[in-house]
């Protein structure tokens, strides 16, 4: 039987049984104090603290549905070494991250590649050095590891590593940019290394890829074969324009009906934008705000209802957590226990479900395109200029730095390829 332990987040661990479970197994993760089930991704959730590891794992060996391989048993001084300085970087990442407001999201992005490119180096060195040079256990120090190989990892280690991600993963350039980016920053504010100094390594050449997009028709057909919440956010995705994350992390406090408008906050690259409500959609979201007050009263009435604060608001404004007006407009169906206050909550709906659902609408619907909730973005966008709004307001709407991000859309208008007369037709 496999069971897969790995970091989730800053504050919890996944478990996640790979090969179906029994009772017993259920139970040894039950009885471990602040685990909690993620419904959406069927993972359970163990706070990343000491005690609840080690009763994990204890609780898991005495079911007897388990054999430790003998591998695990050998693991080396040296390799224990590395893989605390692996982790010692990752904090001082995330801490570097975290002082610079960086969004979750990107956080956990750049922790991603930046554990994977010092996994890499550590593997590299051990083949290279470790095994060459016959060095036993008691000639490994950590402290010779961390200043004489990762202060003169540079260039040359992450061009190797983009190599590698483009050649051997076969990624994508948008890919392979966002690897680079982390590490760029790695090596800026963590080792201290100016960027300058890193001028010659690879950035991939990103291709031109005109976006797909919807026709009207078929848009109304695809949020046709959809219900619900999900349909509700699919029309707020084509009707505003919002990206999916920005639609999920929407609080109540973000409608303003008087002004007719959506404050969109932390947005790509931080920045806060307005978009309109869609007139069609102020009864539907009105009466929806309504059964989320009726959700957020019964947890009250639980003795709950507390979520989840914006970064700043954390600690001098906690007792604001259980207003209504900083509720998550698409709260999930199940309360979740917060492993650091200990206390239930809800999060927001996640975004699997919707990119699932958009998914099967699509085929239900007959449309043959590679769509999924980014192309009612793109719909939006290509939709307002034919109807004649110009670039500049457009690129207001979508949150984009640069106006020749927008200018893609013009590549897709009806008056491009399609638009013109072959002459195959006027024989």
């Amino acid at each position: 039987m496999n069971i897969s332990i790995k970091s989730y987040d800053d504050s919890s661990f996944s478990v996640q049984f790979l090969d179906g479970f029994s009772t017993p197994l259920l139970n040894a993760v039950r009885n471990v104090p602040g685990r909690r089930w993620d419904s959406d991704r069927k993972i359970w959730l163990i706070p990343d603290n000491q005690k609840a590891v080690d009763q994990l794992l204890k609780n898991i060996f005495e079911t007897g549905l388990f054999n430790l391989p003998q591998r695990d048993f050998e693991k080396t001084a040296a390799s224990r070494s590395q893989d605390s300085i692996i982790n010692s970087e990752i904090r001082k990442l995330t801490e570097a991250l975290t002082v610079r407001h960086y969004s979750e999201h990107t956080k956990q992005c750049y922790k991603k590649w930046v554990e994977d490119f010092l996994q890499k180096q550590v593997s590299d060195l051990g083949r290279d050095d470790l095994h060459q040079n016959d060095l036993q256990e008691d000639d490994f120090h950590a402290d010779d590891f961390q200043k004489d190989y990762f202060h003169v990892v540079g260039e040359v280690q992450i061009n190797e590593f983009l190599k590698d991600l483009a050649l051997k993963k076969h990624v994508s350039a948008s890919t392979q940019n966002q690897a680079l980016a982390a590490l760029l920053f790695y090596f800026r504010f963590v080792k201290n290394t100016p960027v300058m100094e890193l001028g010659s390594v690879i950035h991939a050449k990103k291709k031109e890829r005109i976006p797909v997009v919807f026709s009207r028709d078929e848009v109304a057909r695809v949020i046709g074969c959809m219900y619900g919440n999900k349909k509700l956010i699919a029309k707020l995705l084509y009707g505003t324009g919002m990206r999916l994350n920005e639609a999920l992390n929407l609080r109540i406090l973000d409608l303003d009906f008087d002004r007719n408008e959506i404050i969109i906050r932390h947005g790509k690259g931080d920045k806060d934008r307005h978009v309109m409500i869609p007139q069609k959609l102020v009864p539907e979201l009105k009466a929806h705000i309504e059964k989320v007050r009726q959700i957020h009263n019964q947890d009250l009435a639980d003795g709950w209802g507390a979520v989840v604060l914006p970064g700043a608001l954390v600690g001098k404004y906690q007792s604001g957590s259980k207003e209504f007006k900083w509720q998550w407009l698409f709260p999930q169906k199940n309360r979740w226990i917060n492993a650091q206050t200990g206390e239930q909550g809800r999060w927001h709906l996640d975004e699997s479900l919707l990119q699932r659902a958009v998914k099967q609408a699509v085929l239900e619907a007959g449309v043959n395109k590679n769509a999924s909730c980014h192309t009612f973005r793109h719909s939006f966008a290509t939709h307002l200029l034919e109807i004649g709004y110009d670039i500049r307001t457009i690129q207001e709407l979508l949150g984009h730095s640069d106006v020749s991000t927008t200018m893609i859309y013009t590549h897709v208008l009806n008056r491009g390829a399609g638009g013109v007369v072959s002459p195959l037709d006027c024989l």
